[in-house]
Parts: structure tokens; C-alpha cells; sequence
């Protein structure tokens, strides 16, 4: 359970928009070709994959730099290319993410590829092309030069090490001690073995396998290295390299994260698994974002674990969107009442990652003075005609003028909460006009429900949900049962 879930979901709904993350390393780009097998190729004993589409798709460090993006930070990247036509079909999927692309091309060495065969969801086959020999002195230092340039004004460097020869051990110590000289945060996704290289940084995030290989660690579980022992040779890493903390990926095992007074744990989060590529650029991004956005490192741990929960559900490398993550996070958001009571303009970003989901919200409002079994049943019946529903009550002011100056009986704030606590109710917003057709306006519902006292005509914003291709539900209601009614019945006894 992530502490502090109202926090946490302001950070990544309003915060971190506004963060600039710089990402230096292996840039590549992912090609696919997707296909059905229908048979056995006569010629040898392989399947025959007909190929129906392409695609092209940002890997490696240009991978952490699309989650980064997607997840809503201003997002620069800087690597090694070759030139050719394959940076440019880099390039050009980087810009319409909206990420700012920083290349150093070398001569004779061609952009990173990784071409995939795929049979339905199956990889069939994967073909690189690379050249892994060291670049000439004078590259490296058009590779400083430029990240060094972009450095100021960034709120973290991601260092992420595919040891395809952009990080040298040079490289990555004058990036890291430029920027920690600057209070830049660095994060490292390392590949190489030796982790002296990354001495000094905030973190390092390797994955079972690296940690093992960094602590020549080996044993005798599945993974081929016994957990704790590899624990507690990663726990003395962490003085001995300088750095904050250590965050390993420990696959099914969930996320390690090893502290100078202790450990912690993230259990992994449990989801059908069609593809770990990427996983790994999925939790840095979210990690960093974190960190930067003021996070403690365990709670920035557990966001980047669920993150990664989502990102192994798809096939191939892609990045995790931000409302993915919301989304992913409902369940906990559901168990704590005062986490759905938002301000209209927390809601209105609310709604857009939750259309952006695909999600059918609804909309229905009213003063629900003294909770009753009619309330409740409004409630349950909306709730029905979509995926997310969004209660909107008035005022005490509100409810006043339309009542009288004896209510509400009960408070605005003590209504949203009760009425958050409702696991049909996703959110609860107050207003104060006579009418919530301000708030139908400003999050422009798909449906918007009221009981069966109302005619379609006399519902405030229904000609303007009509008016976007939306809905207007008129549900029964309870006979016989009021506020009035039960505030009478309480004044006779």
C-alpha cells in the first residue's frame, strides 16, 4: 500500500508535467514485424511468418526517455547514432512524443537496431545490428560536451547503460560529478559489470542478474544466486560506491531496495506477463519522476513497482502512460475515502486520464443531505451506466438557498466523505453556484444520471451532454423515502 496516495497522485497528475529529466546512453530503435503462423516452412523446420504490418519504436535508453515523456516530463535525450536512415526514423518518432532529441552520429558505426519477428504474440525471431568497438576520443567529447551543455535546468540525469559503448567509465564520471556538483539527482541503469564506474551517483538500478555479475555473487535459487546473500553483498555497495541507495528488479520477486539502515521490499505486482522488454526503462522513469517530485525513495519504489506490473502486460518495448498509472493505483485510491473527494480542477484531470483510458464516466449530482436508501440506489443504478462515476453535491451555501437556513443537516465535508466511502463513487466534487452546470461544463461527463422525478427537459446539462454525443439517464427512484420526509419523522418522535 503506497503511503500518502493523495500525495502521490497530485505529484503525477499536476508535478510532473513540469519536470525536465535528462536521459544520456544507448540510444536504439526497435523494429517489428508482426505476423500470423499458419504453417511449417517446407525448407527447413521452422515456422512461416506472414508478415501484415510494421512498426518502429524507441528501445534502450530512448525507451526510458519515451516513459519519461509519456509520463508527462519534459524529456531530452542524448546518444550515439550512425547517420542514417534509421536515426532518422528515430528522430523522428522521438519528436512526435515530444521528446527533444540530442545525437552525436558516428562515422562507420550505424544506429543501433533490433529488428523483431513476431507470430502473434510470440518473438520469433530477433536480428540486431550494431558495432560495439570503441567510438574515436573526439565523439565521447561531442557526447560530454552536449549533455554537460543540457545539464543546467534539468531536475535529474538517467544514465541508462545498455554497454553498447556510449557510457565509458569516463563518460559516466564526469556526468555524474558535474551534476551532482549542480544538486542534480542521478539514477544509473547499468549493464556493465564494474559499478566503480557509477560510483558517486543517487542510485544504481540493476536487475537480479546484474547485481549478481557487480558482486560475483552465485548460489542455488531458480535465478541461479541465493537472494540474500546477494542482498547483503549489494547492502555494502552502497558505501563502498558513495552512492544514496541501491534499487534492484528482482522480476516475480517484486523490487529491492537496499538502504544504509536497512532494506525494504516491494512485492511484484501480480499480471498476465507477455513481455519484460523494457520493464527495466519503465521503473527508472518512474522512479526518477519520484524522486525529483519529492517522493521518499521506498514510496517512489513502490510507484515504480506497479509501473512495471503494467509495462510486462504488453508485448514489445513501450512506455507506460500516466493514466495507466492512475489507473493501476484506482484499487488503493478506492480504499481511502479522502482520497476521492477532489477539487474541480483535480477532477477535471482526473477525467482525462480516465477518457484516456477508455473509460465511460458519469455524472450525477444533489445535495444528499442524511444518506438514505434512495441516495443509495441513485448511486448503484449511475454507477451502472459506465466505468467511472462522479458525484456532485452542493454546497452548504448551496444547499441553504435551495433548502432553507435550517440546512443541511449535515456538513459538505462530512457528505463527500461519506459519500467517497461509497465503492460505486469514484469521486466527489463540491459546488457552490445554484446549478452544477459550471461543473458538467468543465468535465464534460458521457453520461450524466438523475432520478425519476426529472424530465429530461428540466435537468441542468443535459442539452449540453446531449450536445458532445453524450447520454441522459433517468433512473426510478425510492417511493416514499426523502431527507424531508426523514427529517419530519425524526421532529414527531
Amino acid at each position: 500500500m503506497i503511503e500518502q496516495l493523495h500525495e502521490v497522485i497530485g505529484e503525477i497528475e499536476h508535478v510532473w508535467a513540469t519536470k525536465r529529466l535528462l536521459v544520456v546512453g544507448d540510444v536504439m530503435l526497435d523494429k517489428y514485424i508482426w505476423g500470423e503462423v499458419g504453417r511449417i516452412s517446407p525448407e527447413a523446420p521452422v515456422p512461416v511468418v506472414r508478415a501484415t504490418r510494421r512498426s518502429e519504436q524507441p528501445g534502450g535508453a530512448a525507451n526510458v526517455a519515451m516513459n519519461l515523456a509519456h509520463l508527462g516530463a519534459l524529456t531530452t535525450v542524448v546518444g550515439f547514432t550512425g547517420g542514417d536512415e534509421d536515426e532518422r526514423l528515430l528522430t523522428d518518432c522521438l519528436r512526435s512524443n515530444g521528446i527533444q532529441p540530442h545525437f552525436v552520429a558516428c562515422a562507420g558505426f550505424p544506429t543501433i537496431t533490433k529488428q523483431r519477428i513476431l507470430g502473434g504474440r510470440q518473438q520469433m525471431l530477433r536480428l540486431d545490428s550494431e558495432r560495439l568497438d570503441e567510438r574515436a576520443a573526439a565523439e565521447y567529447e561531442r557526447l560530454m560536451e552536449t549533455a554537460l551543455g543540457l545539464l543546467p535546468g534539468s531536475d535529474a540525469l538517467v544514465l541508462s547503460d545498455y554497454a553498447k559503448g556510449a557510457l565509458s567509465a569516463e563518460v559516466c564520471q564526469r556526468l555524474i560529478v558535474a551534476a551532482r556538483a549542480q544538486g542534480v539527482p542521478v539514477l544509473v541503469d547499468p549493464k556493465n559489470a564494474d559499478f566503480f564506474r557509477y560510483r558517486g551517483a543517487t542510485t544504481i538500478c540493476p536487475n537480479r542478474s546484474e547485481l549478481a555479475a557487480a558482486t560475483r555473487t552465485v548460489g542455488h535459487d531458480s535465478a541461479g544466486h541465493d537472494l540474500n546473500a546477494l542482498l547483503d553483498a549489494a547492502e555494502a555497495m552502497v558505501g563502498e560506491l558513495g552512492i544514496e541507495f541501491l534499487t534492484v528488479t528482482l522480476g516475480e520477486k517484486g523490487i529491492a531496495l537496499l538502504l544504509p539502515e536497512g532494506r525494504l521490499l516491494a512485492s511484484a505486482v501480480a499480471r498476465q506477463v507477455f513481455d519484460v522488454s523494457g520493464a527495466g526503462d519503465t521503473v527508472i522513469a518512474v522512479l526518477a519522476l519520484g524522486l525529483v517530485s519529492g517522493l521518499k525513495p521506498a514510496t517512489a519504489v513502490e510507484l515504480a513497482n506497479v509501473a512495471a506490473g503494467i509495462v510486462v502486460g504488453k508485448v514489445g518495448t513501450a512506455p507506460v502512460e500516466r493514466h495507466e498509472l492512475v489507473a493501476a493505483l484506482s484499487p488503493q485510491i478506492a480504499l481511502h475515502a479522502a482520497d476521492k473527494v477532489l477539487s474541480r480542477a483535480e477532477l477535471a484531470g482526473r477525467v482525462a486520464l480516465w477518457k484516456a483510458s477508455g473509460d465511460r464516466v458519469v455524472f450525477t449530482n444533489g445535495c444528499f443531505d442524511l444518506l438514505h436508501i434512495g441516495h443509495i440506489e441513485l448511486i448503484e443504478q449511475a454507477r451502472r451506466c459506465g466505468d467511472r462515476l462522479i458525484v456532485a453535491i452542493n454546497s452548504d451555501e448551496s444547499v441553504r438557498a435551495l433548502k432553507g437556513p435550517n440546512r443541511p443537516i449535515v456538513g459538505e465535508r462530512e457528505r463527500a466523505r461519506v459519500l467517497a466511502a461509497l465503492a460505486a463513487v469514484d469521486a466527489v466534487v463540491v459546488f457552490s453556484e445554484p446549478t452544477p452546470l459550471e461543473v458538467v461544463l468543465a468535465l464534460r461527463p458521457d453520461v450524466i444520471v438523475k432520478g425519476g422525478d426529472y424530465h429530461e427537459e428540466t435537468i441542468v446539462g443535459a442539452a449540453e451532454v446531449r450536445s458532445w454525443g453524450g447520454e441522459v439517464r433517468i433512473v426510478p427512484v425510492v417511493q416514499g423515502v426523502s431527507t424531508t420526509r426523514l427529517i419530519e419523522r425524526g421532529a414527531e418522535s
